[in-house]
């Protein structure tokens, strides 16, 4: 997945997909620095791994702090050697919907879902460019193929950087940079077991990290897990809205 002497990049390593797929990097024989704003989760990570065949490396860090990433994705570079791979998967969740609708709470989200990559995309890209190497690899979600009741933020969020992906990867791909899009489906973490409603097909983490890595690993464009979950929601992307409108118009949940 990356040459000898680079290492891997993973944000929001503190917990959840994250901290299982930096996990399972390591234990195969990877150098992964890890990101997240907790660094005593990080610093737990690292303890749980020293055994491992691969290295972690701590590097705490906001993404929606412009100036704090470009400075810690060079201090990695320095210390850890070229990155051969970012796995950008910062990100959180909140409830926005119609009644009480929160344009702060849209704003929080874009902040760390959207602009946090864009931080970490305008820090590292120019490095990857210059070499004509790397892999990058943006962490979305399923949420973003369609709008879905209480993901008016969420998953806006999420379309944007599917939408961001596609833009980049005719351009990636022609300065020899593997630019993929993870769309997760449900996955059990820490996030989700607060979700007040049924998540069908859900993925334990570890089973989920596993599906990711292969996928890093694959030469596809769009890595995805559960598969089901996925085709299911686009092939209602593909409906007229007044029947996709029908349907999740069932989903609304009334106080």
């Amino acid at each position: 997945m990356v040459k000898d002497g680079s290492c891997i990049w993973i944000t929001g390593a503190s917990s959840g997909l994250g901290r299982a797929v930096a996990a399972l990097l390591v234990t195969q024989g990877y150098h992964v620095a890890v990101s997240a704003r907790r660094e005593e989760a990080l610093r737990s990570l690292a303890g749980e791994l020293s055994g491992a065949s691969g290295k972690v490396s701590v590097y705490p860090l906001d993404v929606t702090d412009r100036e704090a990433v470009r400075a810690t994705a060079g201090k990695i570079e320095a210390e850890a050697g070229p990155l051969g791979l970012a796995v950008l998967n910062a990100g959180t969740h909140r409830e926005v919907m119609a009644q009480g609708f929160s344009a702060g709470d849209v704003r929080a989200l874009i902040e760390l879902n959207l602009m946090g990559c864009a931080n970490c995309l305008e820090a590292i890209l120019p490095g990857m460019i210059a070499r004509r190497d790397g892999q990058i690899a943006l962490v979305s979600s399923v949420a973003g193929y369609i709008g879905l009741p209480t993901s008016a933020g969420y998953g806006a969020t999420k379309a944007g950087l599917i939408n961001m992906a596609e833009a980049l990867k005719p351009e990636c791909d022609s300065y020899g940079i593997k630019l993929q899009l993870v769309n997760p489906g449900f996955v059990r973490t820490p996030l989700t077991d607060k979700n007040p409603f049924p998540m069908p097909f859900l993925l334990e983490v570890e089973d989920a990290a596993a599906a990711m890595v292969k996928g890093l690993g694959s030469t596809r464009f769009e890595v995805i897990f559960p598969r089901r979950l996925a085709y299911i929601l686009k092939i209602l992307k593909r409906l007229p809205y007044p029947l996709l409108f029908a349907l999740t118009r069932k989903l609304i949940r009334r106080e």
